[in-house]
């Protein structure tokens, strides 16, 4: 009688896995389509709460709060319609509930930003911080509910984490414009009939800092769901 020893057991196991159609490649294809909408929504979130927020942060007019919300709505429904497309087939962006997360997202934005202007200070900053946490964790789970397949909607996965790192990346973007004040100022150069002078602020180092948040935040959400609720 054979005696079976460890590196046998070993390799008997891994052979068997490989063995098995579609199971790498289908681990391999969740993270590929987990980053890449990681990145897409991290983008267009990136744009359109730094264009809101440029606007807003400026001259508080009507017709700049209503630019800053259209924009603001038009990222919320984009990044919508990547997480409906990463999830679930890409349907109708015109339905009640899918419009119902989008103007969700938006009224997280304008409520995180109201809660900090009206306290000021670290201490808004950090209630602000605080109340956006338990705002993006609502929307998360609205969003999953309205876009996800069954077995997505009825997924026990709470997004705490991602909503957190949101968080954080939108208290860094806030904190840039508050109490950061520097720039830095490249030497003129000149180029033909012209001269360039290249400027970094602070609140663009904000904007960059909340992009790679807001990156972290949907990779974790997306790998989450494809890969426990698949």
């Amino acid at each position: 009688m054979s005696r079976i020893t460890k590196p046998d057991v070993a390799e008997w196991l891994s052979m068997s896995v490989i063995r098995q159609p579609g199971v790498l490649g289908r681990t391999t294809r969740q993270r590929v389509v987990g980053i890449t909408a990681a990145l897409s929504a991290a983008a267009l979130e990136t744009l359109a709460v730094g264009l809101w927020f440029g606007l807003v942060a400026g001259s508080r007019t009507t017709s700049t709060a209503l630019a800053g919300l259209g924009i603001l709505f038009c990222g919320a429904l984009l990044r919508a319609s990547i997480f409906g497309a990463t999830v679930n087939h890409l349907q109708d962006l015109l339905e009640p509930r899918r419009l119902g997360a989008a103007t969700l997202l938006t009224a997280c934005w304008v409520l995180w930003l109201f809660v900090a202007d009206r306290i000021g200070g670290q201490a808004g900053l950090a209630l602000a911080t605080g109340t956006l946490t338990v705002l993006l964790t609502c929307q998360f789970t609205f969003e999953r509910r309205a876009f996800g397949r069954r077995s997505i909607r009825h997924c026990s996965f709470v997004p705490i984490v991602p909503a957190v790192l949101l968080a954080l990346g939108a208290s860094a973007l806030l904190s840039a414009a508050w109490f950061v004040d520097w720039s830095i100022t490249s030497p003129p150069l000149s180029v033909e009939v012209a001269t360039l002078i290249v400027r970094i602020e602070a609140v663009q180092i904000g904007v960059v800092v909340f992009g790679c948040f807001a990156f972290l935040a949907h990779q974790r959400r997306f790998q989450r769901l494809l890969e426990r609720c698949p």
